[in-house]
């Protein structure tokens, strides 16, 4: 099991359908996932249909983030452009408002960090996060992430152009 403390990563099901669209419509996020229209109900549907795809041909994979003690979803965590050739992948990590300043993230990254390192056999992990991303930023860094690069003036929000922070875990 993919667990530590009071907190789970499981795989999608089909009653994740309006878990999974209120997170992907919550246009409070949409900054940091790159979304830029609203999905339809048949649109998560299809996802969750083919959301268990086995990661080496789906190149990503994502889990629910899950409290043990009362089942309740509080996240979604991403694997992305997984590599299986040079041994790397992408990390996204997204909790609910009403869930966050718990740990649960931090815990969920011990996790993800844990599989991927000594069940996918991977060489390192990176996630992209906005310069003004501060709460972002101390979660990764805390967890030995280093920053290696800035894109800068990489995505525009606000009337504005925002810098992205590259960092990278390497095992």
């Amino acid at each position: 099991m993919l667990e530590k403390n009071n907190i789970r990563l499981r795989a999608v099901e089909h009653e994740d359908v309006d878990f999974i669209l209120r997170m992907e419509n919550n246009t409070s996020l949409w900054g940091i996932s790159d979304t830029y229209n609203p999905f339809s109900r048949l649109d998560i549907e299809q996802y969750v249909m083919l959301a268990n795809k086995d990661i080496y041909s789906a190149k990503q994979v994502r889990f629910i983030m899950e409290r043990i003690d009362n089942n309740k979803s509080v996240g979604l965590l991403d694997i992305f452009d997984f590599d299986a050739h040079n041994k790397r992948a992408g990390i996204g990590v997204v909790v609910l408002e009403s869930e966050r300043n718990k740990g649960i993230a931090g815990t969920a990254l011990d996790i993800v960090v844990d599989y991927s390192f000594n069940h996918l056999n991977l060489h390192q992990l990176f996630c992209n996060i906005g310069s003004k991303n501060i709460v972002s930023l101390r979660l990764f860094e805390g967890k030995g992430f280093l920053k290696v690069g800035v894109k800068k003036d990489w995505t525009f929000k606000n009337n504005k152009y925002d810098d992205e922070i590259l960092l990278q875990l390497i095992n």
